[in-house]
């Protein structure tokens, strides 16, 4: 996984010697994308695992340089085993649905800062201990999520980011809160 971020990082780095328009920051729709390293470590659980997912939203221009919208999607955190010691338990599952708002503010013409924030519905199996008996879970949790990035807009209508996402999820005993370190793409129309 390390691999495929650092040759996406290179990519990403290798356009930023193309000439680029200046990201005009005007309102509309977005779609974006993202692929990652998920990683949990709690309650019996510590292990990493690809992670992704998809975005669609609109933002308004607020400001010359400051765009703040919403956004709806999905996301699937990947699977974690429990520790060794703990294998009673059996592997814990995350994915899930979103709503929330976003903001992108450009800090120079082409790169930016993003945040996110919003309801995150997810679907989670997994167990833990009560006492020393395990308790398995498979049950919906409706709780948040939270993210940060930055990125570099290659034209009006086109951006690559690195960002870094929280997903709270718990249902029934069972925490859930994995975080999620990713490479995105987006497109704006």
């Amino acid at each position: 996984m390390k691999n495929m971020l650092i040759a996406t990082a290179l990519a990403a780095a290798s356009f930023l010697a193309l000439p680029v328009a200046h990201a005009d920051n005007s309102s509309g729709f977005f779609i974006n994308g993202n692929v990652g390293q998920s990683t949990l470590d709690r309650h019996g659980y510590d292990d990493n695992d690809t992670g992704f997912g998809v975005n669609a939203g609109y933002r308004w221009a607020l400001a010359p340089n400051f765009l703040l919208g919403v956004e709806g999607g999905y996301a699937d955190l990947g699977s974690f085993d429990a520790t060794s010691a703990n294998g009673a338990l059996g592997r814990a599952e995350l994915k899930g649905w979103n709503v929330g708002a976003n903001a992108h503010l450009n800090v120079t013409d082409h790169w930016y800062l993003s945040g996110r924030a919003g309801w995150f519905r997810g679907d989670l199996r997994g167990g833990f201990f009560s006492g020393t008996t395990p308790v398995h879970v498979d049950d919906t949790s409706n709780k948040w999520y939270a993210g940060v990035g930055f990125g570099y807009d290659f034209s009006n209508n086109v951006s690559v980011g690195l960002n870094y996402d929280y997903y709270k999820a718990d249902r029934t005993g069972l925490s859930l809160d994995p975080n999620l370190v990713s490479v995105s793409a987006e497109l704006r129309f």
